[in-house]
């Protein structure tokens, strides 16, 4: 018997310190429900669930970017549903002036109105804006909508102008002092016609086919006719005679029973267009809810996916834990039991 080198103990010892690091390792795995808390623990696992992490994350990013897409569409959508009304309501007054039981002043009180509801839609395409951008001037052109995870994948999307120019019911004149020329939004001239009637009725110049100038130093109704038949006109009540650098915008015409009349067929134009326009953002909006689904679907998959990589099997590690804990305390009294061996030499010594 040799008392130097306890063999038992050491070899009791040894086993309880593999069985300490199972328990460490099984409440480390329990504690935080992982099964891979360090690189160690899965190499390959722990490369793959951080990849998988990282897609999960971007799909839930482009979950909210396309969400914030919808937001801006809305916005868009609310404002051209507001044109509508207010060129719903246009179309009512010049259907209501189209109408010979109106006399003059009926009319007056009508084409006021459609002034003021030609300027509100104006102003609506200038001032609609989500996040200080502007969305209905025109100026929303090929914006990029991020929706993916990815590099690449995006959408874009344009929205056009609503104001009264692109809508056909106004249009604008420079005053250079010596007439006034009607051009569209690449500066060329636009109408053949041109009528200029003063607030009495009295008719300055009326109908002269070809015409692209009239002088603008008298104050009174200003009308432009496009084309020969005098398809369509566009109006405004002058207050004063127009200095040379100013700017006419000329409106819808419901003064008189024929100008009335064009004008709903001009303002069914502008429905049209707006229409047009909301239908597109519509769609855009449709096929946004469609993605937001897709990418919380796949994300939903991923995240089970690397749940499967990166979590622990609790009922599985609680048998181990169970099992490496019964060993843990039979390594213990073990080694108590080693440690006595060596008493026994003593016997031999008495």
């Amino acid at each position: 018997m040799r008392i130097n080198n306890n063999l038992m103990a050491m070899n009791a010892h040894r086993q309880l310190g593999i069985n300490n690091d199972s328990v460490a390792k099984s409440l480390e795995k329990l504690s935080s429900g992982y099964r891979i808390n360090r690189a160690g623990d899965d190499a390959a696992g722990l490369s793959i669930s951080e990849k998988m992490r990282g897609q999960i994350r971007g799909l839930n990013m482009a979950s909210k970017n396309a969400q914030d897409d919808i937001s801006l569409i809305q916005t868009s959508e609310g404002a051209l549903n507001e044109t509508h009304a207010i060129l719903q309501r246009m179309r009512e007054l010049a259907v209501q002036s189209a109408n010979d039981t109106n006399v003059t002043i009926d009319r007056q009180a009508l084409q006021a109105e459609v002034d003021q509801l030609g300027s509100e839609i104006s102003r609506i395409s200038r001032d609609t804006e989500f996040n200080t951008q502007k969305l209905l001037d025109g100026s929303f052109q090929d914006k990029v909508f991020h929706i993916g995870a990815n590099e690449g994948q995006n959408i874009k999307l344009s929205v056009g102008s609503i104001d009264g120019k692109y809508l056909g019911i106004q249009t604008q004149y420079a005053v250079d002092g010596s007439g006034i020329k009607a051009t569209d939004a690449s500066g060329n001239p636009t109408g053949n016609t041109i009528a200029v009637f003063k607030n009495v009725g009295d008719t300055l110049v009326s109908e002269s086919s070809g015409v692209e100038e009239v002088l603008a130093n008298t104050a009174g109704y200003y009308v432009l006719a496009s084309g020969g038949d005098v398809t369509q006109e566009l109006f405004r009540t002058a207050d004063k005679a127009f200095a040379s650098g100013e700017i006419l915008t000329l409106g819808v015409n419901i003064y008189s029973q024929a100008t009335a009349d064009k004008s709903i067929t001009q303002i069914n134009n502008a429905l049209d267009k707006v229409s047009a326009e909301r239908s597109k953002l519509g769609a855009y909006q449709n096929r946004l809810e469609h993605t937001i689904k897709n990418l919380d679907n796949v994300a939903e998959n991923l995240q089970a996916s690397e749940s499967r990589i990166r979590d622990v099997d609790m009922a599985k590690e609680m048998m181990e834990f169970t099992k490496q804990n019964i060993l843990q305390q039979a390594a213990t009294a073990m080694l108590a039991q080693a440690n006595q061996a060596p008493q026994t030499v003593l016997q031999l010594l008495k």
